[in-house]
């Protein structure tokens, strides 16, 4: 794809540089947070963090952006791109306990420097899913006729095709979370309730090599609770990041698997009406948090103040560490999260901008800060040794990041978006899972 193909249609004069700034911010994690022998990207900004598959992933999708936005060279993109290729072909893949990975996935959390295991992680399916996004962005991206792009279309291929997803259901035919030496499959499966879980059943279903039947994808969604909650009707997760993780990549408006024919919208229009839910719970308050209101909003998994409990203003009141946090069920302990505003802003950009307009102009967040937003605060958490001050996180995440610099994208040129509708194993994965209308449709008529 080159630039003159894409098309910017979203440009909203001061709204569209407020934006450019807090996504070439953001970038910039992408491009400092990361190790030019290997190309991993650290999971976070604390000192000594090991680098995260998923984070990686998202990096590899971002250095697209940084392209068309003009935050990167090319040359740069692509140099940072095979370096990270490479590593992944490269790396030893088996049973030993410092592996990379095994069976095609790879372990959640991986040295920075040696690119093996770390911390006694899982070998993650829904980590390697992210990871595999960002490569496969990459492949469908770079389509020059040149050595370099010839090796990443390369390196995607045989990463993408030697995943045994086969090999995940263990038996069943839902999607284990995981696997560990000398222990074996994790209990839990991606089988119940609404989850982050699209993004691995659509790459499953899509395998060249090793793809599973859809019976599993038709049991997980079969699960799905439709709540009304504040007027509003819809699939129910809490953590806003289910909304949003699996469609920074699949564009989902107008398109209907079985579950979306029931009950008559879209996983985009979803999305939409999940964020207005956890706007409602703020403006509503019951819990009596601080700074909870129309501008304060977002709760998702996030890092928090706890663990701890403290009683304040008369109320016993219990906070976590890093957590994932929903509404209006919790768990909820006055802990908002910026990123996961803005990562709503494809589906719901009237209130997105405003409370990002809101937090840069009345709360001073993201101009005085290297990458952009904070990933997290509390104002019920005071932190006495900080003269009273609210509690905020001390550290960046890049799970945090690439949603903020990838979704600010697809609201403006659906330029991720674009780019997997070109990619096969996306486009059979969803035709496999069910899925009809909108663009689907438009490529099949194309094919015949």
């Amino acid at each position: 794809m080159k630039s003159k193909e894409l098309h910017y249609t979203n440009s909203q004069g001061p709204d569209d540089e407020m934006l450019g700034v807090l996504q070439r911010k953001t970038f910039a994690y992408f491009l400092k947070e990361v190790n030019e022998q290997t190309g991993l990207i650290a999971d976070k900004t604390q000192p000594g963090s090991p680098a995260s598959i998923a984070a990686t992933g998202m990096g590899l999708s971002c250095y697209i952006v940084g392209i068309e936005r003009g935050f990167i060279t090319r040359a740069e993109a692509i140099k940072r791109t095979l370096t990270v290729l490479k590593f992944f072909y490269s790396s030893h893949q088996g049973t030993e306990e410092d592996a990379t990975g095994y069976k095609g996935f790879y372990y959640h959390f991986l040295d920075m420097q040696t690119g093996k295991r770390a911390w006694k992680s899982e070998l993650s399916t829904v980590d390697t899913a992210i990871l595999l996004a960002g490569i496969l962005t990459a492949r469908y991206y770079f389509t020059g006729e040149n050595e370099s792009e010839n090796t990443i279309r390369k390196y995607a291929d045989e990463l993408y095709a030697r995943v045994d997803w086969q090999w995940a259901l263990n038996g069943k035919d839902t999607i284990s979370h995981g696997w560990k030496p000398g222990v074996g499959f994790l209990r839990s499966r991606w089988n119940k309730k609404y989850n982050e879980a699209h993004i691995i059943y659509i790459l499953a279903l899509g395998s060249p090599t090793f793809p599973i039947g859809p019976s599993g994808y038709m049991k997980w969604i079969a699960t799905f609770e439709w709540q009304k909650l504040y007027g509003i009707q819809c699939v129910y997760a809490g953590p806003l990041f289910i909304h949003q993780m699996s469609q920074i990549w699949l564009d989902c408006k107008d398109v209907y698997d079985d579950l979306n024919r029931k009950i008559g919208i879209d996983y985009f229009e979803n999305s939409r009406r999940a964020t207005q839910i956890q706007q409602h719970y703020a403006i509503e308050n019951q819990l009596g948090f601080a700074h909870y209101g129309e501008y304060g909003w977002g709760f998702t998994a996030s890092d928090g103040p706890g663990p701890a409990t403290r009683t304040i203003d008369g109320i016993k009141r219990k906070f976590y560490n890093y957590k994932a946090r929903g509404v209006p069920f919790g768990p909820d302990d006055g802990t908002i999260s910026p990123w996961a505003v803005v990562s709503s802003l494809p589906f719901l950009p009237k209130v997105v901008l405003s409370t990002m307009r809101h937090a840069i102009e009345r709360l001073n967040f993201e101009k005085e800060h290297a990458y952009g937003f904070d990933a997290s605060y509390n104002p019920t958490f005071l932190e006495k040794n900080k003269m009273s001050k609210s509690w905020v996180s001390d550290w960046r995440f890049g799970l945090n990041q690439g949603p903020i610099v990838l979704m600010i994208e697809n609201y403006k040129s659906g330029l991720i978006w674009e780019i997997m509708k070109r990619c096969p194993p996306i486009i059979n994965g969803m035709h496999r899972a069910g899925f009809n209308g909108g663009w689907l449709d438009l490529i099949r008529m194309k094919e015949n």
